[in-house]
C-alpha cells in the first residue's frame, strides 16, 4: 500500500483555492485591514510596504495596464501543481496596492506613482563571467524562457506580514542555463532599472541607487528560485515589479528585487541595497527564521495581508525541504537577517 506523506508546504489539492474563485475578483475584493507601521531608519523595505490607500479606480487602472502589455497573450500560464500552500490566496486588490517601490518615493500610494514606469522597450543585460555577454529585449527573453508556468508561493516580508500569491514566470535556473556562466562564477548580481526621469525616488542620493541584490549560483539554480513576469493570470503590474521580478519565497521579501535590467555573473559576493544601507539589520542571506528577531521587532509571527489574523512564522517560510541543505556549510554566517 502506497502512503504519500505530504511535505510541510503541501496540502491536498482539494484545499487549494480553485482557479475559478481567484479569477472572480468580486469574490476576492475586501477592504484593506489596518496594519502596524513599523519604525526604523532602514525598517521599511522596497519589496515590503505598509498598507496602501486603495481606491475605487485601482481595479480598472491595473487591469488596463495589464491589457496594454505586449506579453498579455502569454497569460494565464498553466499552474505547476508541485507548489501548493496551506492558505487561501491573497486578494488581487490587496496584493497590488500593498507595496513599496522606493524608486518612486516612500509614500504608500506607490501603485499610482509607478504607473509612470515605461516597460517597453525593455532590455536585459546578461554579463560578467559568461561565455558571451549579451543584451536581449524582454519579449525575446520570454520566448527563450518559455513556456511560462504559474506557481503559488507564500511571501514573507521582514516587516512581519505575509501574503500568498500566484506568480507566473520561469525558473531562474533557465536563465542561468541561457547565460552559460563560466565555471568560476559563484554569484549572480541583479540590478533594477535606473531612470530619474520617471522615478523621482532615485533622485534621493542618500540611497545607493540602483537597487542591487544577489544570490549564489546554488541558490539561483534551486527549484524554488523564480523570475516572476505575471501575477493573477496577467502580466505583472508595474508596482509589483514589471516586467521581471525575482521571487525567492524562503527569503524575506526585500530580496525579491523588482524591474530587473541586469544579471551579472561574478566570483565576488555582491553587496545588496539594504545591506549597504544597514548591514547590521539586513544581510546578504535574508532567510526567514522565526527565532531570529529583527533588532526592532519579533519575527515569531506574521500578519496575513488582508486580515488581522496572525500566524506562526515558519523556518525558511516553510520551504526548508527545498533549501535547508544550501546552508549546511555556512558556519558563522548571518543567515537569517
Amino acid at each position: 500500500m502506497l502512503i504519500k506523506r505530504l511535505r510541510g508546504w503541501e496540502i491536498p489539492e482539494r484545499l487549494v483555492t480553485p482557479e475559478s474563485v481567484w479569477l472572480n475578483r468580486r469574490q476576492l475584493l475586501k477592504g484593506l485591514a489596518a496594519g502596524p507601521i513599523l519604525a526604523g531608519s532602514a525598517g521599511v523595505l522596497a519589496g515590503c510596504a505598509e498598507e496602501a490607500d486603495a481606491s475605487a479606480g485601482t481595479e480598472t487602472q491595473v487591469a488596463a495596464a495589464a491589457s496594454d502589455d505586449p506579453s498579455a497573450h502569454l497569460y494565464p500560464a498553466p499552474r505547476n501543481a508541485r507548489y501548493q500552500v496551506d492558505r487561501p490566496l491573497t486578494s488581487e486588490e490587496d496584493a497590488t496596492t500593498y507595496n513599496n517601490f522606493y524608486e518612486f518615493g516612500s509614500h504608500k500610494n506607490i501603485w499610482r506613482a509607478s504607473q509612470d514606469l515605461p516597460i517597453r522597450p525593455w532590455t536585459v543585460a546578461i554579463d560578467g563571467m559568461v561565455e558571451t555577454p549579451m543584451s536581449v529585449g524582454v519579449d525575446d527573453l520570454l520566448k527563450a524562457m518559455g513556456p511560462l508556468e504559474e506557481r503559488v508561493y507564500r511571501h514573507r516580508c521582514v516587516e512581519a506580514w505575509s501574503m500568498t500569491v500566484p506568480w507566473s514566470g520561469f525558473p531562474l535556473r533557465k536563465l542561468v542555463e541561457y547565460a552559460k556562466p563560466l565555471g568560476s562564477a559563484k554569484y549572480i548580481a541583479m540590478q533594477t532599472f535606473h531612470n530619474t526621469d520617471v522615478a523621482p525616488g532615485q533622485k534621493q542620493n542618500w540611497y545607493p541607487w540602483p537597487y542591487v541584490e544577489g544570490l549564489t549560483i546554488q541558490e539561483a539554480t534551486n527549484d524554488l528560485a523564480f523570475i516572476a513576469t505575471g501575477l493573477y493570470g496577467k502580466p505583472i503590474p508595474k508596482q509589483n515589479g514589471a516586467p521581471l521580478r525575482l521571487a525567492t519565497p524562503w527569503k524575506y521579501g526585500f530580496k525579491s528585487i523588482k524591474s530587473l535590467v541586469r544579471f551579472t555573473f561574478t566570483e565576488k559576493r555582491p553587496v545588496s541595497f539594504w545591506e549597504e544601507i544597514q548591514k547590521s539589520e539586513y544581510g546578504f542571506w535574508a532567510n526567514v527564521n522565526p527565532e531570529v528577531p529583527h533588532p526592532l521587532w519579533s519575527q515569531a509571527s506574521e500578519r496575513v495581508l488582508g486580515s488581522n489574523e496572525r500566524v506562526p512564522t515558519l523556518l525558511y517560510n516553510g520551504y526548508g525541504e527545498f533549501v535547508a541543505d544550501l546552508y549546511a556549510d555556512k558556519k558563522g554566517e548571518q543567515l537569517f537577517m
